[in-house]
């Protein structure tokens, strides 16, 4: 049912957690299936250097939490909305039709994140 990527990244997440001093945080969340992301990103000089998330979800919402914050760091701002579901889950070689929406919800924290950074940067 799932990749062997979806696995590693849903058995061995990478970048868990919170950033304390974060340059900007978003939660999102889907009342359907109960799934809540929340990503914090740390930037300096318009770069993303560091990400990290907290996902309350099934298989699907933690891996393409982990995979969606491996490819935003070290990218600027701009460059993470262009983030798409789409990529986030051909990154992971597929995702079940029924689990598609674990993709976008990791599209809509890691905007939502840049959204509040951009905000507290009067931008």
């Amino acid at each position: 049912m799932y990749s062997e990527k979806v696995m590693d990244h849903f058995e061995h997440p990478r970048n868990v957690g919170e950033i304390n001093d974060a340059s900007g945080s978003g939660t999102v969340g889907n009342a359907k299936c109960g799934d809540i992301m929340k990503m914090d990103i740390k930037v300096e000089d318009n770069i993303i250097t560091d990400v990290k998330f907290k996902t309350f979800g099934c298989c699907a919402a933690v891996a393409t939490s982990s995979m969606a914050t491996e490819m935003v760091k070290g990218k600027s701002v701009d460059e993470a909305l262009e983030l798409t579901n789409k990529a986030v889950a051909e990154a992971l070689d597929g995702l079940p039709p029924v689990k598609m929406h674990c993709s976008l919800l990791a599209e809509q924290a890691i905007h939502a994140a840049v959204d509040d950074y951009k905000k507290k940067q009067g931008k």
